[in-house]
């Protein structure tokens, strides 16, 4: 299978390749913008306007499109975002139908860990193979705070689920926010130790639909890594990173780690294998991106797979050679992160 050349220049090649040598290898699929926690960072107390049920992408269509992704573009990975996944209908049969295509795809998920105690065994089973949970703080009023729930120790006994249901290694998405819970670095990484998760700090990135987001409070990969080595001796994890976003470092010598996503101080755009697809049917090349592709109109118009193919690989063709965060004339994008996918 062949893509067709492009006028400017694109090489015939079947791959998701861009202008800059990059091959997106790793797919990120929002399965819903809806989401049961109102996170301070993320949406405002009242939520969002949810996109209609009508125009977001149907299981048949999220299977089609996921089954070109692996079976003609060459995308090995699968995580599945929100929004919150676990609020998508079907999910298990999703995720089954990815498990199904040949090659198989690995399959994982973010989540924000609230409904995950009781669904974790029957995710496992339908072909998850791993669990990334969104937790940014221990302490029950500071999550109430920062969530707008009580829901803390729902997140624990999904953490728990997770890990003993095999979803290994369960990883720990954690965002410091000065003034808020930039004392916590170290309870964090001792809480994960101690039960067999890897945390992962990520630093706060501008995606709140306020728009509000200010460099001043974001806490750096610095600020962080110094926070832990006040309890910790931390090494560079030996090793190519690749297109891992996360600088791992080894802890007290290993063989347990910590990770952090500095996508604003030290941006890792270079080596992105990443492409993305919303709710709705639209790719994109950048988290950050000022521009779609609309996937869900070819769908709907009778387009064959080959043609949708081709518009994915033009869109990936057209990615810029990154997210342009620290550049003066930056904006964010229009759509919030719960609309974009995590």
């Amino acid at each position: 299978m062949r893509g067709t050349p492009d006028p400017a220049g694109r090489p015939d090649s079947p791959l998701l390749v861009d202008r800059f040598g990059r091959v997106a290898t790793d797919l990120r699929v929002s399965l819903t913008d809806r989401c049961n926690l109102r996170c301070t960072y993320c949406m405002p107390a009242e939520g969002l306007d949810w996109l209609p049920k009508q125009e977001l992408l149907t299981d048949d269509e999220l299977a089609r499109l996921i089954g070109i992704a692996v079976t003609r573009l060459g995308v090995k990975n699968i995580r599945f975002t929100g929004g919150e996944p676990l609020l998508r209908p079907n999910l298990e049969r999703v995720i089954a139908a990815t498990a199904a295509l040949d090659p198989r795809p690995k399959i994982s998920m973010t989540t924000n860990g609230v409904s995950l105690a009781r669904r974790a065994a029957d995710l496992v089973a339908a072909g998850l193979d791993r669990v990334n949970v969104s937790l940014d703080t221990l302490d029950p009023a500071r999550f109430h705070a920062l969530t707008r729930r009580d829901r803390l120790d729902d997140v624990f006994e999904g953490l728990a689920a997770a890990r003993d249901a095999g979803l290994a290694p369960v990883k720990v998405n954690a965002v410091l926010m000065r003034g808020v819970n930039e004392d916590e670095a170290v309870p964090l990484l001792r809480y994960c130790l101690d039960n067999g998760y890897q945390l992962r700090f990520i630093e706060q990135m501008p995606l709140d639909p306020q728009h509000g987001w200010n460099r001043d409070d974001m806490v750096t990969a610095e600020e962080i890594l110094a926070a832990l080595r006040t309890a910790f001796t931390l090494t560079p994890e030996p090793g190519e990173r690749g297109g891992a976003p996360a600088e791992r470092w080894l802890v007290d010598g290993g063989p347990a780690v910590v990770g952090v996503i500095a996508s604003v101080t030290r941006p890792f755009c270079a080596a992105c294998d990443r492409t993305r697809l919303t709710a709705d049917g639209q790719v994109r090349n950048c988290l950050f991106s000022q521009s779609e592709t609309d996937l869900r109109a070819l769908l709907r118009g009778g387009a064959s797979d080959e043609d949708i193919a081709d518009r994915w690989r033009a869109n990936s063709w057209a990615k810029a050679a990154g997210h342009g965060i620290n550049d003066a004339g930056f904006h964010q994008p229009d759509r919030p992160m719960s609309a974009i996918g995590g």
